[in-house]
């Protein structure tokens, strides 16, 4: 049974940090050309559409998909691998959940208003919490495949 989820946490954990490292190296580049109405506007979009139900699953399967073989392979010589790629996804919800999610919060309200101050608060407070979360999710998935 830990084998299956071990396997469903590397695919889980595979996509969301793939998903993280897109957003990374091409969507948030491209969106840094365009202007602070045309930024602002697209960020408030994908933060409407991105909390989906197959995001949902993959937030949640980071965490719950490696914590069942951490809890019942204890001895194991992988288990200090899961702990570890669990400890780094936890972080890296952690940050999304203290520093991401709440500048999304604030650039939905701002809304209608200046979108320079907007993006002037958001863009690189955003970032920088997106980057450590992607290097976090990305660790985590290293250490699931290795403990594979």
């Amino acid at each position: 049974m830990a084998s299956l989820f071990l396997t469903l946490a590397v695919i889980t954990t595979g996509l969301y940090a793939g998903f993280l490292l897109t957003f990374l190296i091409a969507v948030m580049p491209g969106l840094a050309v365009l202007p602070d109405s045309g930024f602002t506007a697209a960020m408030r979009r994908f933060n409407e559409k991105v909390p989906g139900p197959v995001f949902l699953v993959l937030f949640l399967g980071v965490i719950a998909f490696p914590a069942v073989p951490v809890f019942t392979e204890t001895g194991e010589e992988t288990w200090p691998l899961l702990i570890a790629a669990l400890a780094c996804a936890v972080l890296s919800h952690l940050i999304t959940i203290a520093g991401n999610i709440p500048l999304n919060t604030a650039l939905a309200q701002s809304e209608g208003g200046d979108d320079t101050a907007a993006r002037a608060a958001f863009e690189a407070r955003w970032n920088a919490f997106h980057r450590i979360r992607t290097v976090l999710s990305l660790a985590a998935f290293v250490l699931l495949a290795v403990a594979a």
